[in-house]
């Protein structure tokens, strides 16, 4: 996997640069997921490995299954990551262009892990004391996770705050314990 970023980096900083002169960064990261769900589906891997098809049929195949809305600029971009037999990492350029987004726009990620569901009103108070709390925009993505017993977890990039129940009891347990 580590190798696949590593291949994906430079046609993820590629495509960042194109979608940032165009200032179209949302429509390239749409764009983007739409190609990555394509490619990450088992059909698709089996045709992408299939020796018989041409770059140029493989390229034109995956263009139609993509769908219409693609801009010359994405439709090229396919037709170089298929000369370049590197269409099997657009899920890892997807990762890399949200994150080089998120970068300049200031953005970063949580993810959230609650109890309970969340209901609108408590997820955007949770959200606007973790953005005074770390001084950025966040994007969260929230699950549920019963086992957690109560409270939520967070984590945002390599900070994890753990306001559960389970964690404060499992801190207990150890603080008894020496």
């Amino acid at each position: 996997m580590a190798e696949n970023v590593t291949i994906a980096r430079p046609y993820a900083e590629a495509a960042f640069q194109l979608a940032k002169a165009g200032n179209a960064l949302g429509p390239w990261l749409q764009a983007l997921d739409r190609m990555a769900l394509v490619a990450s589906q088992a059909e698709m891997r089996d045709v992408i490995n299939n020796p018989k098809l041409l770059p140029r049929q493989l390229a034109q195949l995956f263009l139609d299954v993509t769908g219409d809305g693609l801009s010359a600029e994405q439709q090229n971009f396919v037709r170089v990551l298929v000369d370049n037999e590197r269409l099997q990492v657009l899920p890892e350029i997807r990762e890399l262009f949200a994150e080089l987004k998120n970068k300049h726009e200031g953005v970063r990620e949580a993810e959230i892990v609650s109890a309970f569901p969340l209901d609108d009103t408590t997820l955007k108070n949770l959200v606007a004391e973790l953005e005074a709390r770390f001084g950025c925009r966040l994007q969260a993505t929230v699950s549920v996770d019963p086992e957690l017993i109560g409270g939520v977890k967070i984590a945002v990039g390599d900070e994890v705050i753990d306001a559960s129940v389970r964690g404060k009891l499992a801190a207990m347990a150890t603080a008894l314990k020496n």
